[in-house]
């Protein structure tokens, strides 16, 4: 009879490797998406806030999908929740 390797020795890499990159790619990213979520939920009328496409703004309501921004004085557009990037700070405005 050969020696041949069983089979837990032969996944046994694979095994491993999977979980470095579960604890280096997904779990960090998971707790990203979680803080974004959160930050987008704890909006409210008077936040100033930054979009994916660069744009400073602050929001003027909250509704179900979306937030409706001021941008300029008279200029108020609908935003999805999904294009905010960040509420920005004290420091930041």
């Amino acid at each position: 009879m050969e020696n041949e390797p069983s089979v837990l020795a032969s996944l046994l890499p694979l095994i491993v490797l999977f979980g470095i990159f579960y604890l280096l790619v997904i779990l960090p990213q998971q707790r990203q998406n979680k803080k974004h979520k959160e930050t987008i939920e704890s909006l409210k009328k008077g936040d100033k806030i930054l979009t994916t496409g660069g744009i400073h703004g602050e929001v003027e309501k909250v509704e179900e999908e979306f937030f409706k921004v001021k941008i300029a004085d008279d200029t108020v557009v609908k935003l999805e929740k999904e294009f905010i990037v960040k509420k920005l700070g004290e420091d930041e405005k």
